[in-house]
């Protein structure tokens, strides 16, 4: 079976602990391999309306509901805490379904395309392990808490495009997490969370390499489209209806990502 269509059945697992150790394990597969045959990097792959159906696979809870329905509640409690921890937790189980399904879903990409998602999918589920088991010492679990699917969503709106979610998911909506990252950071070591400190340092390190990522396969793809990758950004937020960032932003860990002073200096508002 080709890594592409093993990365589609990952993404159909609804087990999150399941997924995120096959995960990882596909990317060890992948190493062992060092090569993806270039019928595997060809290969359209069409799920059977059963799978459709079924994507991505996630455990019956949490509940999913709309972002201003999910209460914002205090680190400075232990439940607070949790909840906090949770809604990251979250991220992170959805960050290694936006990764599998970047890499089954998109045929005819160089193979380190295939292989920089495969790498993002592990370090994902390396994310959502630690935060998980750091959140059963909370007295929680993942599923306790309500959530919302702004991620998979815009997955779903870009799944004809692979320009527009380079674009609007690793490099837009994923971003954000290098902008809220110090600042959570900064409330958990106020309330006395060294260990989730930690968790969010190591989260925050890979997070660069894969907004980064993220940077270098929409300009590459910009570059063979002919389009000049600052320009065309406003309109793809615009015709997917993403959102327009706000400040504060952690510049630093953006431009380590790749974004450049002209895409900097439209996120402030300055060009």
């Amino acid at each position: 079976m080709s890594l592409r269509r093993r990365a589609l059945d990952i993404l159909l697992i609804a087990s999150p602990a399941d997924k995120a150790q096959a995960a990882r394990a596909l990317l060890d597969a992948a190493g062992a391999t060092a090569t993806l045959h270039s019928e595997d990097l060809g290969a359209v792959i069409a799920p059977t309306e059963a799978e459709q159906a079924l994507m991505p696979g996630r455990p019956e809870r949490p509940a999913l509901v709309s972002a201003t329905q999910v209460p914002s509640r205090s680190p400075f409690t232990q439940e607070g805490r949790a909840a906090l921890l949770h809604a990251i937790c979250h991220i992170e189980f959805n960050a290694i379904n936006l990764a599998l399904d970047a890499v089954w879903r998109f045929p005819g990409m160089p193979q380190a395309y295939y292989l920089d998602w495969l790498r993002v999918a592990a370090e994902e589920a390396l994310h959502f392990s630690l935060l998980r088991s750091h959140l059963q010492t909370l007295g929680h679990d993942y599923g306790d808490f309500d959530a919302h699917d702004g991620l998979w969503t815009m997955c779903e709106k870009t799944q004809d495009d692979i320009l527009a979610r380079m674009a609007l998911v690793p490099r837009t909506l994923e971003a954000r997490g290098l902008d809220a990252t110090p600042l959570i950071q900064d409330k958990l070591r106020r309330a006395g969370d060294l260990r989730a400190v930690e968790i969010l340092d190591v989260i925050l390190r890979d997070e660069v390499g894969h907004v980064a990522i993220g940077n270098h396969w929409f300009r590459h793809l910009c570059d063979a489209r002919g389009l000049e990758a600052t320009a065309i950004y406003p309109g793809l937020v615009k015709q997917y209806e993403a959102p327009r960032l706000k400040p504060p932003f952690n510049e630093a860990a953006r431009r380590a990502a790749g974004f450049t002073e002209a895409e900097m200096a439209w996120l402030l508002g300055l060009d």
